[in-house]
């Protein structure tokens, strides 16, 4: 019995990881209404931006996009960016709400 124990809780580590390890678009939306807004435009519904820094659709819609590589880009920001410091699941979460831009 110990042994069946030890091999489901085996099988089951893929997927309990994975559903810890999804990124939320909605977690990210509210990072990019508090940290980012200021200089890009992240909603549908926001007007302006700044003039110097890409709206989160446009930078969806770049040739190569990738949400993985986005999500470690923000672990470390550009210098031109404000100095705040991201979690991994906070950069995973912003970037999974960034691709929510990307048309098809």
């Amino acid at each position: 019995m110990r042994r069946f124990a030890f091999v489901l809780s085996l099988a089951l580590v893929p997927v309990m990881s994975g559903s810890l390890q999804a990124a939320d678009a909605d977690q990210g939306k509210i990072i990019a209404e508090r940290w980012c807004n200021s200089c890009h435009v992240v909603s549908d519904t926001q007007r302006k931006g700044s003039d110097a820094t890409p709206s989160f659709a446009t930078i969806a819609d770049r040739a190569g996009f990738d949400a993985d590589k986005l999500a470690f880009f923000l672990l470390d920001p550009h210098p031109i960016m404000p100095n705040f410091a991201l979690s991994r699941a906070e950069a995973a979460n912003l970037s999974a709400y960034i691709a929510t831009f990307k048309r098809r």
